[in-house]
């Protein structure tokens, strides 16, 4: 089991398009620890269960399947996301697109699920420290982090954001569809019954909305380098 007193971890959380991925990464950098992408294993598995034909209903089968998940995480070029191997096989862009999201929303609900990745997100918590991202990293899964950040921005920006980057990889998209998805996602993840979306009490509410990612980073270091000790 990991020990926060002697393996600092920082959280950061919040709805996607937040900008918490690219931070996280920054800041993992930027610190020489390591990361882990919470979000990317809620993919995986909703990916894996479309691939098997499981029912998103099916509580007991989506955990088994968590549960005996073969995934490994590879690094990238800076800037760009971790490599994510299935099974052996890259599925790293079907992994980043927006319709795994919505499966990893559908498998989130289920805390037999949860339950299942719990142990394994908490196994990345090794010196010299971790930067964990997610959405429930600061409130469940890692309920003692010396630093929690909560990044929040207004829908039309996170789906402006998404727009823009599918639009650059040569995609077709449309930008309202992408809006209403961001928003019935979030009510989904702020709803649901089993760890809902939410920043933990102690957590530092840092608003993305209108702000250059480096200064968005400029402020998560400076609270992180505040409540860690060198």
């Amino acid at each position: 089991m990991f020990d926060t007193h002697t393996v600092p971890v920082v959280t950061i959380d919040g709805p996607s398009g937040s900008g918490k991925g690219t931070i996280c990464q920054l800041l993992a950098k930027e610190l020489g620890w390591h990361l882990l992408d919470s979000g990317a294993l809620y993919r995986i598995v909703g990916l894996a269960a479309e691939r098997k034909g499981l029912g998103f209903d099916d509580a007991a089968a989506l955990a088994d399947l968590a549960a005996n998940l073969n995934v490994e995480f590879r690094p990238s070029e800076p800037g760009e996301p971790s490599a994510v191997l299935l099974d052996h096989e890259d599925i790293s862009n079907e992994v980043r697109s927006e319709s795994s999201g919505t499966l990893a929303s559908k498998v989130a609900i289920h805390q037999p699920v949860r339950e299942a990745l719990k142990s394994l997100q908490r196994s990345f918590a090794k010196a010299p420290g971790l930067v964990a991202d997610g959405r429930d990293m600061g409130t469940i899964v890692f309920p003692a982090a010396a630093v929690k950040i909560y990044l929040i921005a207004s829908a039309e920006e996170r789906a402006q954001r998404r727009y823009q980057q599918l639009i650059s990889k040569g995609e077709s998209v449309n930008l309202a569809a992408l809006l209403e998805d961001i928003q019935q996602r979030d009510q989904r993840d702020m709803n649901r019954s089993i760890a809902p979306l939410k920043p933990a009490d102690d957590a530092i509410v840092i608003d993305s909305s209108g702000t250059a990612i480096a200064d968005v980073f400029s402020q998560v270091l400076s609270q992180v380098q505040a409540r860690i000790q060198s």
